[in-house]
């Protein structure tokens, strides 16, 4: 079992790396809010090359986030499917213009705009979804913590996030050797056999994988009340880092794609780029 392909923190050497866990924070939640909020193409767009030139740089590798990459790729393709079947007209109502492409059947027609409004969609989650891998690989656990506490977070919920961040990856290897372990036992549960008898094993598992999380869950509990964590009202960090010039200039670069989505704002009118006006 390869520990690298377990979803959650891994250490590199990479600038990304090395930026502040706040600084990093603080740039994920600004530039993600910022291009959930706009439907300006453009802005999209640049954002999109933004996150997949981060992706690059930060030396991710493809099969440690293709399981959570497809996953998300197919709920997005059931978004945009169910967004276009509950109102095909939205973009015609929305730009103002109609362009039909295809009369289709009924009231399901296809125009140019339902089509503009849809790629804005497949945009956003274009956007965000590197943009989130990158800050959950990249960023330790102990660091975001601390970073959470320094944007007054209360040090209870930090820590609480850290621990879930580093059970995620626990999760897996423990349903992993689970797996591997009754695969050895006689029950196939790999891509030879059908996708039924797939789910029937992974079925058997959860009740091991549950008692097993349990057990560590009173084990860390446990730990922790004897050390009396929750005392007191506040706690220092060990891993809390001073800011250094990269993690200002990485605040400050996201203040202006912040301030370019406001500015977008005004010049629209609106939330929404409309090219046919």
């Amino acid at each position: 079992m390869n520990e690298f392909n377990t979803l959650g923190y891994h250490p590199g050497n990479t600038p990304i790396h090395y930026i502040n866990a706040t600084a990093k924070l603080i740039f994920f939640l600004l530039l993600s809010i910022s291009a959930m909020m706009t439907y300006d193409t453009r802005y999209l767009i640049i954002v999109s090359i933004c996150s997949l030139i981060l992706f690059k740089v930060s030396q991710l590798k493809w099969y440690q986030v293709s399981f959570v990459v497809k996953f998300i790729a197919f709920f997005t393709v059931i978004n945009v499917i169910a967004v276009y079947l509950f109102d095909p007209e939205y973009g015609v109502r929305l730009y103002g213009v109609r362009t039909e492409l295809w009369s289709g059947v009924g009231r399901f027609t296809l125009t140019t705009q339902e089509l503009f409004y849809l790629f804005n969609l497949l945009l956003k989650y274009v956007c965000t979804i590197p943009l989130t891998l990158v800050f959950l690989l990249t960023t330790n656990p102990s660091h975001f913590a601390a970073s959470l506490n320094r944007i007054g977070v209360n040090y209870k919920i930090s820590y609480a996030v850290a621990l879930t961040l580093r059970y995620i990856p626990d999760i897996q290897e423990t349903y992993l050797e689970i797996s591997q372990a009754q695969q050895a036992r006689g029950y196939e549960m790999s891509k030879k056999v059908s996708i039924i008898k797939r789910l029937k094993g992974v079925s058997q598992i959860v009740m091991p994988l549950i008692f097993s999380s349990i057990e560590r869950i009173d084990t860390v509990s446990t730990a922790m009340e004897l050390r009396q964590f929750g005392k007191h009202k506040k706690r220092t960090w060990y891993v809390s880092e001073p800011y250094q010039f990269k993690d200002y200039m990485t605040i400050v670069i996201v203040i202006c794609f912040v301030a370019v989505a406001i500015a977008l704002f005004f010049i629209n009118g609106s939330r929404f780029y409309n090219p046919w006006h």
